[in-house]
């Protein structure tokens, strides 16, 4: 074979691989294009479906209503309120003193036991007394010469048969011997120690046998009827605050109980660290139960009542922007609350007075408040409300 046969051969063959080439390039494009098209037809139906259920999302948020909330209602009362002023307090005895020995001796007698209520005048205790009688009916004795001395000396002064000096000394004589004497049953007297005024006294704080010193306490004794309950009250207070005002006392203990009295001192000066001033209380306690050291709730009454209007404390919802409370409306056919923001003023127990932003006979939610908003329909269930008193009182669990 020649050689121009040999190269139209291998021309033939270049043209042919040139043409298998394309060839196959534009296989891959197609499959490129076709597999492009697919993603991009997966997209668009994914799109297509999120979009759905987004469309049926928001059609169906805009047709849904939340259930109406439970709440309990109330009415804005009005009423006329008593002014008052209220604090805590500490009770304090009428009178109270520790009884002390005043003289040291050994005691020989009590006449006491740790709680008792004595009298004024009862004999507490007796210490040992024997070397004071035995001196006293020396010095007696004494006493008794010293006086006939002095009877037999005017005798014979009269018949001027001794000197004025002498009748002078036998008098002096006598009044030392009775100045001795009475020293000694003062002595006496001293170591019989008695209750100074009525009471109760406390824990006995000596025993029988026992050596006292000067100044021993022996127990506490407390006059508790009636007592007194001293607080503070700011100096605002001062304008209307005077003696002989109606005061009110309640204290844990009893809860069921108050007692009323009056206002009997106001202190003259206020306290410059807290301009406070200190105000005491006079109460009856006939049956003791008050004790001194007592902590108590305390009011003192104005004599003049004032309008005002009520609410359950419940109601008001406390933010640092204002105080506010729910108000129901009807509207369509459904109770709605309205938030109102308030002012409120005294508060007794479960009530609260509203100083604005209510007026008498509207209707707000007493209960359950916190999980309300503007706008929010609700559903009254005021067989769980609570009751609201003005002085409330614990229930016995047992």
């Amino acid at each position: 074979m020649n050689q121009a046969a040999t190269r139209d051969i291998e021309a033939v063959g270049e043209v042919e691989e040139q043409r298998v080439e394309k060839v196959g390039r534009g296989n891959r494009r197609k499959i490129w294009f076709i597999a492009l098209g697919g993603v991009v037809a997966i997209v668009v139906i994914l799109v297509g479906i999120k979009a759905s259920q987004i469309g049926t999302m928001i059609k169906a948020g805009k047709s849904f209503a939340p259930p109406p909330e439970a709440v309990t209602s109330a009415k804005v009362e009005a009423v006329r309120w008593q002014a008052s002023r209220a604090a805590v307090g500490t009770l304090v005895a009428v009178r109270a003193v520790t009884v002390a020995s005043e003289l040291p001796g050994l005691v020989r007698e009590l006449g006491f036991d740790s709680g008792a209520v004595v009298r004024r005048g009862d004999i507490l205790v007796k210490l040992d007394t024997s070397v004071e009688e035995a001196q006293l009916a020396a010095a007696e004795a004494d006493a008794t010469l010293a006086k006939t001395s002095v009877r037999r000396a005017r005798v014979l002064r009269e018949g001027n048969s001794n000197t004025p000096a002498e009748l002078e000394a036998a008098e002096a004589r006598a009044s030392q011997s009775a100045a001795n004497a009475a020293v000694l049953r003062a002595t006496i007297a001293k170591k019989t120690i008695r209750a100074p005024f009525d009471g109760r006294v406390a824990i006995r704080q000596i025993e029988l046998g026992q050596i006292v010193a000067a100044g021993t306490p022996i127990a506490s004794l407390q006059s508790v009827s009636p007592i007194h309950a001293e607080f503070y009250l700011p100096q605002q207070a001062l304008a209307d605050l005077k003696t002989s005002m109606h005061a009110r006392l309640h204290t844990d203990v009893y809860p069921q109980q108050s007692w009323d009295g009056l206002v009997t001192t106001v202190n003259p000066e206020v306290d410059v660290a807290t301009r406070n001033v200190r105000v005491r209380a006079t109460f009856p306690n006939s049956d003791g139960k008050l004790r001194p050291g007592m902590f108590a709730n305390v009011e003192v009454l104005s004599p003049d009542d004032r309008p005002a209007l009520i609410i359950p404390a419940t109601a008001v919802i406390y933010a640092p922007y204002g105080d506010s409370v729910y108000a129901l409306e009807e509207k369509d056919k459904a109770l709605v609350a309205r938030q109102k923001f308030v002012r409120l003023g005294e508060r007794r127990g479960d009530l609260v007075a509203v100083v604005s932003g209510l007026a008498a006979g509207e209707t707000i939610v007493s209960s359950g408040a916190f999980k309300l908003h503007n706008g929010s329909t609700v559903m009254v269930r005021n067989d769980l409300a609570p009751t609201a008193e003005i002085a409330p009182k614990p229930t016995d669990d047992k």
